[in-house]
């Protein structure tokens, strides 16, 4: 079995996941409104989530990290296990992971540092579905063979959507599905109460199970790269390309299963459901297989460099950013600009917060200092 030591295209493509997050999306969206170019205006379309049916380019990024996150289990556990961890011993770090992933989750996003228990949310935050799905789907790939996980994430889709579609929220019929009146937002408030997300459409209980799924599509992604997978109907002796063209063809069946199931069961990312795992998963596939073949397989590795600055610290920068008001500390270097252009002003003012982000960012790389849990 092929273990590489490190994929750069998975840390280029973490970077540029994150890129959105701190604050790329607020640069297109400022961009468009000064200008009113057509192009821009559709970008900047792209640059904001859904309501409820459907689905933007922005409804991405958080799938995209689980994926990540679910690539890189089985490199860590590799690792581990090659340095003579147990799996005990893997466990009691993963639960320690998750609990401060979680815990870090309330930080940024449940208003935990408000010291207010009425302002506090129990689950509302990126990190504490990644701490979810990453745990589970840990135990899933450290227990089970390749096609026994396979089949608990089936079963776990086809699981969630039989809730979604069969079992009714009081007072209603089954299968339901409005922002606020869904079984899945009904478990939410039922177990939560006032600690639930209050009017936001979201859920994470049930959606949990979209979350281990959307990791363990990371998994089976890393398992291609890591085997040698050869398919009769590429002549090419490079390994690489096998696994490249094998990428390509799980993340289209993926791809086209969701948009043949979003004909009865349409894409709603705010409860995560199947429809929605399959599409953000497939697309996944297809992202990662564009940055490892060419980064990767091609060879072209130096224009990724300031996004693998930014890939390689991602926990720093999604924390840092939701503690820190940049554009503040930006407002203080260029004010004087405004006078100049009142309407491009808060453009200059996001691109001027993301370079000071990034400054940060690439300093922390040369002195070698990456956050880690």
């Amino acid at each position: 079995m092929e273990k590489p030591a490190r994929l750069m295209s998975l840390d280029a493509l973490r970077g540029f996941d994150m890129l959105w997050i701190i604050g790329g999306e607020k640069v297109i969206r400022n961009l468009a409104k000064a200008s009113d170019n057509e192009l821009l205006n559709v970008v900047s379309n792209q640059m904001e989530h859904v309501d409820w049916i459907g689905y933007h380019f922005y409804d991405q990024i958080m799938p995209l990290f689980l994926f990540m996150v679910g690539m890189s289990i089985p490199f860590s556990v590799s690792k581990r296990l090659s340095l003579g961890d147990s799996k005990n011993k893997i466990y009691s770090h993963a639960i320690k992971r998750s609990a401060i992933l979680f815990i870090l989750g309330m930080v940024s996003q449940c208003n935990l540092l408000a010291f207010n228990i009425d302002k506090m949310f129990v689950i509302h935050d990126t990190l504490q579905a990644i701490a979810i799905g990453y745990f589970i789907s840990i135990v899933i790939y450290t227990q089970l063979g390749l096609k026994k996980q396979i089949g608990v994430a089936v079963g776990l889709l086809i699981l969630y959507w039989i809730i979604l579609t069969f079992i009714p929220v009081p007072g209603h019929q089954a299968g339901v599905m409005e922002p606020h009146v869904n079984i899945a937002k009904y478990v939410e408030h039922l177990l939560f109460g006032r600690f639930d997300d209050g009017p936001a459409p979201y859920s994470w209980v049930l959606a949990s199970l979209g979350f281990v799924v959307t990791v363990l599509s990371g998994i089976f992604a890393s398992t291609i790269i890591r085997r040698d997978y050869r398919l009769s109907i590429l002549k090419s002796s490079n390994l690489q390309l096998h696994k490249a063209l094998l990428l390509v063809i799980v993340g289209f069946l993926l791809i086209v299963s969701a948009l043949i199931l979003n004909i009865w069961f349409p894409v709603i990312k705010n409860i995560w459901n199947p429809t929605f795992t399959l599409l953000t998963s497939g697309i996944s596939f297809m992202l990662f297989t564009l940055f490892y073949f060419v980064i990767d397989v091609k060879g072209y590795q130096r224009w990724a460099f300031w996004l693998k600055v930014i890939g390689m610290n991602s926990i720093a920068v999604y924390i840092g950013t939701d503690l820190i008001d940049f554009e503040n500390i930006a407002q203080n270097l260029v004010f004087g600009l405004r006078q100049f252009s009142e309407s491009f002003y808060p453009a200059i003012l996001s691109i001027t917060a993301l370079l000071i982000i990034y400054g940060i960012m690439y300093y922390l790389y040369k002195k070698g200092t990456f956050v880690k849990i």
